[in-house]
């Protein structure tokens, strides 16, 4: 397809020309793979500096800026790279490398707020991230909170006669994009808790990574072709497009093109994600105790179910019977697998508590966000290969199931019948906290709502989600926060949870603790109560939590870990892991 230069200033879309993988990774007429997106259109200012995103090409190293491109000048709205011959001159333009992260990025976010039918907002008080594709000389890159910004780093290659940059890799760029966006959805995933928790946030920054790269019909296509035995014109056999066939050519074929020369900043676990085969002993292994191994687990389950997804829409390219599959038609159904499972992953998210998240509660959100969308899931069965692939990682939902959907949440029909509405507005739920709470403590009892802790609603958010068959979904998504700040001797009484002990050593009646709790409430159109979803500041759960955190030093000062929050310490050990720790090998699937 040939590439678009401009488009008019009243288009709702831009098109923008971006690396498509990673400069390391080349096609096979050895060039860099480079493709067009579609991101937002916005009058931009130089950077380019949007109303989201703001790059900054500030270079601390060498304390130098880079001149920007000037799209103020603009009177339509224009790809200045589209069609360029020379891929090597974008790779020394520094202009072209604040494009490819600005545009990443807003597709990225763009995706995120589809899925959501809302927009979003970050962590802090500023409307715009800061990007800094240039920022340092260092093998790293990282979401900084504190800066409001995504820094990212470059250094010498391995012949140590050109720079590496970081900016360049879509997958890198896209994770520390997703860092950012679910620092402000669920700012509270960075507090110690579980150890599903302390692997998720760098475990859904990976997935999202992946299946963006997925979803790129350029780079499925450059795949199936390096990886199957067709020629670019010809067909699939029905043995090439099986889920077998599909894990070596799309999973495995991605994982092998991961370049030697970046993997020292994203390192070895997103490599390992792809190649890890079902187990259900993973989760319950010393070995996968540690955050970045554990975290594979939940990377490793949603890839395998794309490829359940991925056969079932493939099957239906060959109405003839013919046994053969359009190449080009078989990378069309792939990049839509990806952006699919795309989408459910992150809608996923409004239907998680805002505390102590689990893989277990992460599935059922799953599960239930796409079940309110599409009720019938007979076509792909997108939600049956979910659960299946899970399963086999020893992943099984928290919730029952409800309506003939295994594992959802249940739905509350029964719970609103007793709630109280007569004193609240739902015209204000939508935009006044204070109504907010006001139904909360109305209804604490039934709600499961302990009313001797500080309690506090932190978010809502009203969403307009669209089904696949075009009609809207109203919902209102309200989140809340429970805590205490008590001694180890209330545990029991106030909390029913007793006081750890570890090897001998248990924790003492006077040591200082925060009890946390919260939930999130699904309202419909009508204001009525829907989900119902809570992770109790009481009970069995909350006595797994402290156990954990006592194991793990938290509540001894001189042991304690370092909090999760510090993004780029944490990609910088999770570098350093050891290779000891390695997945099973490319021979093991077939």
């Amino acid at each position: 397809m040939p590439a678009i230069k401009s488009v008019p200033l009243n288009s709702n879309e831009r098109p923008l020309t971006i690396i498509a993988q990673d400069p390391t990774v080349t096609k096979s007429n050895g060039r860099v793979l480079t493709t067009q997106v579609s991101v937002p259109a916005e009058r931009l200012a130089s950077g380019p500096w949007g109303y989201r995103v703001q790059v900054v090409d500030y270079n601390a190293t060498q304390g130098e800026f880079y001149s920007p491109w000037n799209y103020e000048s603009e009177i339509e709205f224009v790809d200045p790279y589209a069609g360029k011959d020379s891929v090597s001159r974008l790779l020394a333009d520094p202009k072209f490398h604040a494009q490819n992260v600005y545009a990443i990025a807003m597709r990225i976010l763009s995706q995120f707020e589809f899925a959501f039918g809302r927009r979003v907002s970050w962590s802090f008080q500023s409307h715009q991230l800061k990007i800094a594709p240039h920022a340092f000389e260092d093998a790293n890159a990282y979401y900084d909170r504190r800066s409001q910004s995504l820094q990212f780093g470059y250094f010498r290659n391995r012949n140590n006669d050109g720079n590496v940059f970081t900016c360049l890799s879509h997958d890198i760029v896209a994770h520390e994009t997703t860092h950012a966006i679910l620092d402000g959805l669920q700012s509270r995933y960075v507090y110690p808790s579980s150890p599903d928790q302390a692997a998720f946030h760098e475990a859904f920054s990976d997935i999202v990574a992946l299946l963006s790269v997925f979803a790129l019909e350029d780079v499925v296509d450059e795949l199936l072709s390096k990886n199957a035995d067709s020629d670019s014109d010809g067909a699939f056999s029905a043995s090439q497009v099986s889920t077998k066939a599909m894990r070596e050519s799309l999973l495995l074929g991605l994982a092998e093109q991961f370049g030697d020369e970046v993997k020292t900043v994203r390192g070895q676990p997103l490599r390992q994600s792809l190649l890890i085969r079902p187990s259900d002993k993973y989760l319950f292994s010393d070995e996968f105790q540690e955050p970045h191994r554990r975290g594979e687990i939940l990377v490793a389950a949603v890839l395998n179910a794309l490829l359940g997804m991925f056969e079932s829409r493939v099957k239906t390219l060959d109405a003839g019977q013919s046994g053969l599959y359009n190449r080009k038609r078989v990378a069309e159904e792939a990049a839509k697998s990806a952006s699919h499972l795309m989408t459910i992953v992150i809608r996923a998210l409004d239907y998680c508590a805002p505390v102590h998240l689990t893989f277990e509660g992460f599935l059922s959100a799953l599960l239930t966000s796409d079940s309110e969308l599409v009720g019938d899931d007979t076509a792909y069965q997108y939600r049956q290969k979910l659960l299946d692939s899970f399963k086999g990682f020893g992943i099984h939902p928290k919730a029952p199931g409800n309506e003939g959907v295994p594992g959802a949440w249940p739905r509350c029909p029964d719970l609103a019948i007793d709630l109280n509405y007569s004193r609240s507005h739902f015209g204000n739920f939508q935009t006044d906290y204070e109504e907010v709470y006001r139904f909360l403590w109305e209804n604490r009892e039934a709600l499961g709502i302990c009313d001797d802790v500080y309690t506090r609603v932190i978010d809502v958010r009203p969403c307009l989600r669209m089904t696949p068959e075009g009609f809207p979904l109203k919902e209102t998504v309200v989140q809340y926060v429970q805590y205490a700040d008590i001694e180890a001797r209330e545990l029991w009484r106030r909390f029913q949870v007793k006081r750890p002990e570890v090897d001998g050593m248990k924790m003492k009646p006077d040591t200082r603790l925060t009890m946390h709790g919260g939930g999130v409430l699904i309202f419909d159109q009508y204001g009525r109560l829907k989900y119902n979803i809570v992770n109790p500041v009481k009970g069995d759960e909350q006595s797994k939590r402290i156990e954990y955190l006592w194991q793990r030093g938290y509540f001894r000062p001189k042991e304690r870990p370092m909090m999760a929050s510090g993004f780029s310490l944490i990609h910088r050990l999770r570098t350093l892991r050891l290779d000891s720790a390695q997945a099973t090998s490319k021979e093991a699937w077939i």
